[in-house]
């Protein structure tokens, strides 16, 4: 493979790192500020914890705007410059709003980058390689998650102030995120969408030298003929790859993968572990997440996202199934650790390593930054809404109930990725629009 596509796809890939760091870093800031700042459960929960989630759904719902008319390497820009201001401004706020304005502002940041990136990474790579430089976004999120713990370790304890250095460190990797990100060519796909063609020639000359440019922009060219410009992904042509993008990041979020993460130590606590067992696991969860996020990478383009999928759907309904034995049953011991392992393996090698690859390919050229902020605003509205409710109704009706829940909402995937899920492991885009545009439902 070109050497530049791997840099290129890295460079774009980094914007994860930003979204795993970030989305993390203020665990290690949590307790400090409401005790500085005397907030209530309530106001600190929702304000000055929950408002970058809330700029992730804003970023994520409009994030396709700026991707589709300023193009992906400019939006990949403003992303970094957004992370860079949200941990100065973070670092140095007085006040629980100046705080939740600059956490909220690298929210957007987050929900820009599951589009932006994802897309300039489909249309500079390969058809046979785009599975695994695709899926180096998540790697890359997974990386960055790892990362923001073990900054926090380090910095725990050098004095009173730690928390400002928590969190203003992240202005490091995002201004060199920027600089990177200012090196990167713009997408060959957008410069034709915008009859710079003779641009997108320069930068398809670069990927593969030795490519049939004019086939490349002739396949282009006549699928673009057939597009209405002034089209949307709602209208009923493209019903079925919306209704894709729809499930997938529905049933990401149903299998209670975020609940897990962000509760981890609360649900080993629930299984009669003690505190300090509880966040030794926590960690555990943490390394088994990347090692088989980058079983997943690696195996993307070889296997196919469709077997991927099959391996963590079924993965999914073993461990939840599993875990709700435990929970209903009163097993002891070292069960439901082993048990969550279980689970965060299914869903790194599965859901992990395959929703962002997949939604970046199954909307057309035109339309693309539109159908993947669709399918984000859906992963990160159901990401904020089930993790809210997980520790209501784990007090409720307790972990065993949950579990099978979220087992049996797998079993519907299981039956979504056999019946309705297409394969798109090496085919080119255009291809899948083809594939796309063929199917009624």
């Amino acid at each position: 493979m070109n050497k530049k596509i791997i840099l290129w796809s890295i460079t774009a890939a980094l914007a994860g790192f930003l979204f795993g760091f970030d989305v993390v870093v203020i665990s290690g800031a949590d307790k400090k500020l409401q005790a500085l700042w005397g907030s209530s459960e309530a106001f600190h929960g929702a304000v000055v914890m929950g408002m970058a989630l809330w700029g992730t759904v804003v970023g994520a719902i409009f994030g396709g705007l700026p991707t589709n008319k300023y193009g992906r390497k400019n939006t990949l820009i403003v992303i970094g410059i957004l992370f860079a201001v949200s941990a100065i401004g973070s670092a140095f706020s007085n006040d629980p709003y100046v705080f939740a304005f600059a956490r909220f502002i690298g929210g957007l940041g987050v929900g820009a980058s599951t589009i932006a990136a994802p897309a300039y990474i489909s249309e500079i790579a390969p058809a046979k390689d785009r599975g695994r430089l695709v899926a180096m976004y998540q790697f890359n999120i997974v990386f960055g998650i790892m990362i923001a713990y073990l900054s926090n370790y380090l910095l725990s304890n050098i004095g009173e102030n730690s928390w400002r250095w928590m969190l203003g460190v992240e202005a490091i990797p995002a201004f060199l995120y920027i600089l990177f990100a200012l090196k990167l060519p713009k997408s060959p796909r957008w410069l034709l969408s915008q009859s710079r063609e003779a641009e997108a020639r320069e930068v398809l000359k670069i990927i593969d030298p030795n490519a049939d440019i004019d086939a490349q922009v002739q396949e282009f060219n006549s699928h673009s003929e057939k597009s209405d410009k002034s089209e949307n992904i709602f209208i009923k042509k493209y019903r079925f790859p919306l209704m894709l993008a729809f499930l997938i990041a529905f049933f990401n979020q149903f299998s209670g993968i975020n609940a897990v993460l962000y509760y981890a130590p609360r649900i080993f606590e629930a299984a009669g572990l003690g505190e300090n067992s509880a966040l030794l696991n926590s960690i555990g969860l943490g390394v088994t997440n990347l090692v088989f996020t980058l079983l997943g990478v690696f195996l993307i383009d070889k296997l196919g996202r469709k077997t991927l999928m099959y391996i963590g759907s079924l993965g999914y309904i073993v461990s939840l199934g599993l875990l709700a034995a435990a929970f209903l049953l009163e097993w002891s011991g070292m069960a439901v650790p082993f048990f969550l392992f279980l689970f965060i393996g299914a869903h790194a090698v599965g859901q992990g390593a395959v929703i962002w690859v997949f939604i970046s390919e199954i909307f057309p050229n035109h339309l693309r930054a539109s159908g993947q902020a669709f399918g984000s605003s859906t992963h990160w509205i159901l990401a904020a809404l089930i993790p809210s409710l997980f520790p209501f109704l784990l007090k409720l009706v307790g972990g065993g109930v949950v579990f099978l829940v979220f087992a049996i909402m797998m079993v519907f995937q299981l039956l979504f990725v056999a019946f309705m899920m297409p394969e798109t492991k090496g085919k080119t885009l255009e291809e899948i629009e083809d594939v796309m545009l063929r199917k009624k439902i």
